[in-house]
C-alpha cells in the first residue's frame, strides 16, 4: 500500500507499468540500481536515459560511470564500455550525511564537542577593535 503513493522508497506500480511500455533495462550497479533508456528519441533528438533505485532515492549512490551515461557524457553505457579507473581512484561511496556511518571529527557534537585550541597564529575577531 505504501508503494502506491510514494516515489522516494522505490517506483510505483504506475511508474513500472510506464518503464516497462516505453523503455529498455541497460544495466545495474553494484548498489542494485537500475538504468533505463527510451526505445524512441524525444523531441529533442535523444533517448531519455533515468535510474529507478533500489531503496531510498539518494543520487549520490549513482557511480561515476553511470552518472557520465545519465548525463550523455559517454555514449556507451558502463556495460558495454567500462570506464577505465586510474591507480589513484578510490571506490564510489554513497554521501553518508545523516546516518551511523557520517564522518565525525574530534570536536564535533556527536564526538563530545571538545575542540583543540586554536593555533597560536589565530586571533578571534573582535566588534570592540
Amino acid at each position: 500500500m505504501f508503494k502506491l503513493f510514494t516515489w522516494w522508497n522505490g517506483v510505483s506500480p504506475g511508474g513500472w507499468f510506464d518503464i516497462k511500455r516505453r523503455s529498455d533495462l541497460i544495466g545495474t550497479d553494484e548498489y542494485g540500481n537500475r538504468y533505463f533508456e527510451d526505445r524512441k528519441a524525444s523531441v529533442e533528438g535523444r533517448k531519455r536515459r533515468y535510474v529507478i533505485y533500489d531503496g531510498l532515492a539518494e543520487p549520490s549512490k549513482v557511480p561515476a560511470e553511470w552518472h557520465g551515461w545519465l548525463h550523455y557524457t559517454f555514449d556507451e553505457p558502463p556495460t558495454d564500455a567500462p570506464l577505465k579507473r586510474q591507480a589513484w581512484e578510490t571506490d564510489h561511496t554513497p554521501n553518508m550525511t545523516g546516518t551511523v556511518f557520517a564522518c565525525r571529527p574530534k570536536g564535533s557534537l556527536r564526538e563530545g564537542g571538545e575542540r583543540r585550541e586554536a593555533d597560536a597564529d589565530y586571533k578571534a575577531w573582535d566588534p570592540n577593535a
